[in-house]
């Protein structure tokens, strides 16, 4: 559907509904002091910003995304970058951030900053209860 246009509207159409519904359904029925949305499409989306208040990007330089992509799948790097041109591009993921948290390190890097914006989101929280 990446090289099709039509088809990739037909199909989101189909689905993108039955996604927010249920997505809905799951932030309702949530216990924690916040709820995260993993959304690879939030920006797309273009009402990201009436369903959820902070919006966290992980970002990854794109050779490092690439690289990743194609260690884990069948796909060759003209159809992952098919699917790239598909999606908001790093720079407008970035713009609509309120945080981000840079994946293109070590684990342990990874993990402090996760870590650390945990901590952040839990204070938020707290101060809206």
């Amino acid at each position: 559907v990446f090289a099709d246009p039509a088809e990739r509207q037909r199909l989101e159409a189909i689905l993108h509904p039955l996604i927010g519904a249920e997505s809905a359904r799951q932030r309702l029925a949530a216990q924690g002091l916040y709820v995260i949305l993993a959304v690879p499409l939030l920006i797309e989306s273009g009402d990201y910003r009436a369903r959820c208040d902070r919006v966290c990007v992980v970002d990854v330089p794109p050779e490092i995304q690439i690289e990743r992509v194609r260690a884990r799948s069948a796909l060759d790097e003209a159809q992952i970058r098919a699917i790239m041109a598909a999606q908001a591009s790093r720079e407008q993921r970035l713009a609509a951030a309120d945080d981000v948290i840079d994946n293109s390190g070590t684990f342990e890097h990874l993990r402090e900053q996760v870590d650390a914006l945990h901590l952040r989101y839990s204070a938020l929280a707290a101060q809206r209860a």
